[in-house]
């Protein structure tokens, strides 16, 4: 019998109440909302649409006895056919225990505080246990520093079993490309962060360029989808609901959203590549989360991975990545690389002539009509390889918005 999600103290507690609205208000919207959950989840065929779409609207999920239900439908498993709880063997001869002893061991910050000393050393027990099974069940995959900040995450919203059964899903889909055994298409994601700044602030963008920062300050962000560099575990869960939701390239939009919400920041900077990477490297910890989240979308939509990647005019044959697997992106992979935008963007610019135009630019998409937008991200969200089922719900997703037009589907 599956248990229910293990408490983990102020895990509860919604985001859409830091928008500053009156509790009477939130309290309404957020009854509202949680209905609306249990409505998708109650329908037959499960609404995942539905659901999708409360992932990424404004306080995502709210809970984390809604995220132990409805995480597994947006990875499409089967609650009902879970694997048993990874045993001790698994250690024996095991070529990345050590690592894996080590990072989980320093992973202090990661459990709850004050959680007593002998509750938080069976979770991490349980934590190098999931992780070796995953990693012996997939032998494909390569552990890598990073992926226990991930690991922690379901392991505290969901138990050990539901998050056995998460990771292991997760990790052949959306962390695919950095579980590979080199960091060849990490660096691949990577060069998206530059192309997205650029398309909204060519100032911010060519001031990063002069300093040659690169983008090696995001790579922590990343491949931990923010969970190493967040100290509030509110803000890590809500961003796994906006991410599980989405595209898998979705975090390095979100990683852009972060650098252009510090422009200014990052232009008053020595422009030296160790003055403005020691700026980014320090994320702040107060950063209007649902706001960001909201342009995030927004970016994905108007500048889709295929359309970033389709700036390349000098394309090599790109790797097979997790992202390939979206339809928005079949084409781009094939044959076009986004690192190649980076070279070809790095240009002189009239300073006073593009300051104005990247006003111009980022006022009209964040200021455009977000009508369907949450729908839209939705849909795209479904396309990744699960399975038939995916495509069903692509289907019910489009009939529940029967005017709204996706072009990205033949």
């Amino acid at each position: 019998m599956l248990s229910g999600p293990r408490a983990v103290p102020g895990s509860d507690r919604g985001l859409c109440g830091s928008a500053g609205l009156p509790r009477p208000d939130f309290d309404a919207k957020k009854k509202r909302k949680v209905a609306e959950i249990y409505r998708a989840l109650n329908s037959d065929p499960i609404d995942v649409a539905a659901l999708r779409r409360m992932a990424i609207s404004e306080g995502g999920l709210l809970t984390d006895e809604i995220r132990w239900k409805v995480w597994p439908k947006l990875l499409s498993v089967n609650t009902d056919d879970l694997p048993p709880l990874p045993g001790k063997e698994l250690r024996e001869d095991n070529k990345d225990y050590q690592q894996v002893l080590l990072d989980v061991r320093r992973s202090l910050r990661r459990f709850p505080p004050g959680m007593p000393d002998d509750q938080r050393e069976g979770l991490q027990e349980e934590l190098i246990d999931i992780i070796l099974h995953v990693l012996k069940r997939n032998p494909q995959l390569h552990y890598y520093q990073g992926y226990h900040d991930i690991v922690v995450t379901f392991l505290l919203v969901v138990g050990p079993r539901l998050a056995t059964a998460l990771v292991e899903k997760l990790s052949t889909h959306h962390l695919r490309d950095f579980m590979d055994s080199t960091m060849d298409n990490t660096k691949h994601i990577l060069n998206y962060l530059m192309p997205i700044i650029d398309q909204v602030n060519p100032e911010v963008h060519d001031f990063m360029q002069s300093a040659e920062v690169g983008t090696i300050f995001a790579l922590s962000w990343l491949i931990t989808w923010f969970g190493h560099v967040l100290s509030d575990f509110r803000h890590v869960v809500r961003l796994y609901d906006f991410f599980l939701a989405c595209h898998p390239l979705m975090p390095i939009y979100f990683a852009a959203v972060i650098v252009l919400h510090r422009k200014q920041e990052v232009l008053d900077c020595e422009c030296d590549m160790a003055s403005v990477h020691h700026l980014l490297s320090q994320i702040p910890q107060d950063l209007p989360y649902e706001s960001l989240i909201s342009k995030a979308g927004d970016l994905f939509v108007q500048f889709p991975p295929s359309e970033l990647a389709k700036k390349a005019a000098e394309a090599a044959q790109a790797e097979r990545t997790a992202a390939s697997t979206f339809k928005d992106f079949e084409l781009a992979s094939v044959q076009q690389r986004p690192d190649t935008v980076l070279r070809q963007r790095f240009r002189e610019r009239l300073r006073g002539e593009e300051r104005l135009r990247g006003e111009e630019r980022t006022k009209s998409i964040l200021t455009k009509p977000r009508t369907n937008r949450f729908v839209k991200l939705a849909v795209m969200g479904l396309t990744v390889a699960l399975g038939a089922a995916a495509l069903a719900v692509v289907k019910s997703a489009l009939e529940w918005a029967p005017k709204f037009e996706l072009q990205i589907f033949p």
